[in-house]
């Protein structure tokens, strides 16, 4: 997918600095305000970081927005067993299971869609 003002895609393997840089510049660009577009790198970041991690695959970051809103897409060929997963705190004892909430909670709109063909997660914010 060729990068355009309103679009940027990034394929990935372990260059999480690069997939952060990418979304700083297109958030800066889309006039996201600066806090929000902090959280918005840490939000993508922790999902790119579950790629690297569970997935064991590349993953694909894409970022598009409009007037209203930017959003951005990472998929990759990983399977997330638990529908639910990010949509609920995890317990106060767990020690893993963080990310996702995290991500769940900073962002205006949160999406997992995942099965045998691999795993996507929308993150959308407001502009």
């Amino acid at each position: 997918m060729p990068e355009t003002p309103l679009r940027s895609s990034l394929t990935f393997t372990t260059d999480l600095a690069a997939v952060r840089e990418l979304v700083r510049r297109h958030a800066r660009k889309a006039g996201l305000a600066d806090n929000r577009a902090v959280d918005l790198v840490i939000a993508v970041s922790e999902v790119a970081a579950n790629t690297v991690q569970h997935a064991r695959t590349s993953g694909t970051l894409d970022i598009w927005h409009d007037a209203t809103e930017i959003v951005c897409q990472v998929t990759d060929g990983g399977f997330v067993s638990d529908p639910l997963a990010g949509s609920r705190a995890p317990h106060p004892d767990a020690t893993a299971g963080f990310g996702l909430w995290m991500v769940n909670q900073v962002c205006d709109l949160f999406d997992l869609r995942s099965d045998e063909t691999g795993t996507t997660i929308r993150m959308h914010m407001n502009l």
